[in-house]
């Protein structure tokens, strides 16, 4: 963790929800706050009008089309884990941090909550942050032997049927070894980050950020053996579309990017080369996380002595008894 004083050669990307009356106030405030600091914002082209903010080229600027952090220390995002993903889908090139502000429902990507403004503002301008990878998907279609298609993924890779009354008949395969054949509704392949989205729907588990490793949940299989997997972070996963199968499918890419498979289309999935990275202002355990925001019963919780004062302090700020 670092800590500095802004300067005037510093820079923040704003990606906010700007369909929200609620997140355009505060994306402005945040705004406001950090250009009082001396701190560039700068905004994708059409949400700076959505906002109400000029661009003067000294306090606010518009985002080059081609690489909208470029040059940016972080990116900052107004809204819920959608508009964080799609702030990871515009910075995965470059590798910029992500520092979410959660207007959503559960917002499990976000780092801060929408009322902790001055808190988060203070933390940016003094860089008292700290950033954590998260591991990724690299996804590659082929067709007829050939690669169609290639993307990345944060949350999940998912195979589903493109028709609703027709059933998507897949073989999976891992390592390169074929491993069952179901007749469902798709399949997902997540990373550990997204183990608490459509991997958790889907029946999939929870799975701790710093364990390494791929997931496998089938929707709604047909099938004996339909559980979910775990594999090792090397692995490669793959779906098949059955070549006799009469109905088509799609790939979804973290709710957002989508291609259409047809019988034959095959989807490769490995840990991806260039990880997302996310800031983070906090050093709460991942337990405490799932209970804030799933809102888990723990009363009756005893722990140890020394535990229980410890977070005793925390919760008053006496760090010092």
């Amino acid at each position: 963790m670092t800590t500095s004083s802004a300067s005037e050669d510093r820079r923040v990307l704003f990606v906010a929800h700007t369909g929200r009356e609620e997140a355009r106030e505060v994306a402005r405030a945040f705004a406001k706050a950090l250009s009082s600091h001396g701190i560039v914002v700068r905004l994708i082209a059409g949400e700076a009008d959505d906002l109400g903010l000029e661009a003067d080229g000294e306090i606010v600027e518009i985002a080059p089309e081609d690489d909208p952090s470029a040059g940016c220390e972080l990116v900052l995002v107004i809204g819920g884990d959608g508009t964080i993903l799609r702030a990871a889908e515009l910075t995965h090139p470059t590798g910029t941090p992500v520092l979410g502000v959660n207007l959503g429902h559960v917002g499990f990507l976000a780092e801060a909550e929408y009322d902790d403004l001055e808190s988060t503002i203070d933390a940016v301008v003094h860089r008292r942050y700290t950033t954590e990878d998260r591991l990724t998907l690299d996804v590659t279609v082929h067709r007829d032997g050939e690669v169609a298609y290639r993307t990345f993924a944060l949350n999940e890779a998912s195979v589903e049927k493109a028709a609703r009354q027709r059933m998507l008949e897949v073989v999976v395969e891992v390592d390169g070894r074929p491993l069952s054949r179901w007749g469902c509704d798709g399949v997902v392949c997540a990373t550990p980050t997204g183990s608490t989205a459509y991997n958790f729907s889907a029946g999939g588990p929870v799975v701790w950020p710093g364990v390494e490793a791929l997931l496998m949940v089938p929707i709604s299989a047909h099938a004996l053996f339909a559980r979910p997997l775990v594999v090792a972070p090397t692995s490669v996963l793959a779906v098949e579309v059955l070549a006799q199968t009469e109905g088509a499918g799609v790939l979804w890419c973290d709710g957002r990017r989508a291609v259409d498979l047809p019988p034959g289309a095959r989807i490769e999935v490995r840990r991806g080369a260039v990880p997302v990275r996310l800031v983070r202002l906090h050093e709460a355990p991942f337990t405490d996380r799932l209970v804030a925001k799933f809102g888990l019963p723990v009363e009756g919780w005893r722990g140890s002595t020394e535990r229980r004062r410890r977070l005793d302090q925390e919760s008053t700020g006496d760090t010092d008894a």
